[in-house]
C-alpha cells in the first residue's frame, strides 16, 4: 500500500499504514491553497477528532495533486506553522510533495476523504467539503464507533 514515509510526517507522530490498523480511519488530502480545505475540511476533521477521539485514526495529507508543486523547503515550514500554531491540529499531518499518493488513491482534488477499514481496505472515497460530504463521513464514523455525533 502506498503510504507516507515516516520522514513525510511533519506534524504529530507518524501513523503506520492502514494495513496495520485495528480500528478504522479517515484520511483527508488537502492543500493550504485550497479555500474549502482550510475553511471547511480542516475544521471538520478537528470536530471529528473531538467527537470520536481515539476510536478512529485521523490523518491530514497535504498534497500538491491538483495544485502547484513547490520544493519541500517552501512547503514544510508553512505547513508546520499552520498545523502547530494556527490550526493547532490534534492529529498527524503528512506531506505528499509530488502528489504521488493522491494520484495513487485516485483523488479528484482537494479536499478528498479516504475511509479505511481496520486492515487497510478502502471502503469509502468522498470528494469535497460541503455539507453533504461531511454528513456522509459523520454517519460513517458514527456507524464505526457505535455512537452518534453531538452537534457536528
Amino acid at each position: 500500500m502506498e503510504w507516507p514515509a515516516p520522514t513525510d510526517f511533519v506534524h504529530g507522530d507518524p501513523l503506520p499504514a492502514p494495513t496495520t490498523w485495528t480500528r478504522p480511519g479517515l484520511v483527508m488530502t488537502f492543500n493550504l491553497e485550497c479555500p474549502g480545505c482550510v475553511s471547511r475540511g480542516i475544521p471538520f476533521l478537528k470536530r471529528l477528532h473531538a467527537e470520536f477521539g481515539d476510536a478512529v485514526h485521523l490523518l491530514a495529507v497535504h498534497t500538491s495533486h491538483g495544485h502547484r508543486q513547490l520544493p519541500r523547503e517552501d512547503v514544510e515550514p508553512t505547513l508546520k506553522k499552520f498545523a502547530q500554531d494556527y490550526a493547532k491540529l490534534p492529529f498527524p499531518v503528512a506531506l505528499d510533495l509530488t502528489g504521488t499518493l493522491a494520484r495513487h488513491w485516485h483523488t479528484e482534488g482537494t479536499p478528498h476523504w479516504l475511509a479505511f477499514a481496520p486492515g487497510g481496505d478502502l471502503i469509502r472515497s468522498v470528494y469535497g467539503s460541503q455539507e453533504n460530504a461531511q454528513t456522509r463521513l459523520q454517519y460513517l464514523l458514527e456507524e464505526w464507533t457505535g455512537h452518534s455525533g453531538e452537534g457536528i
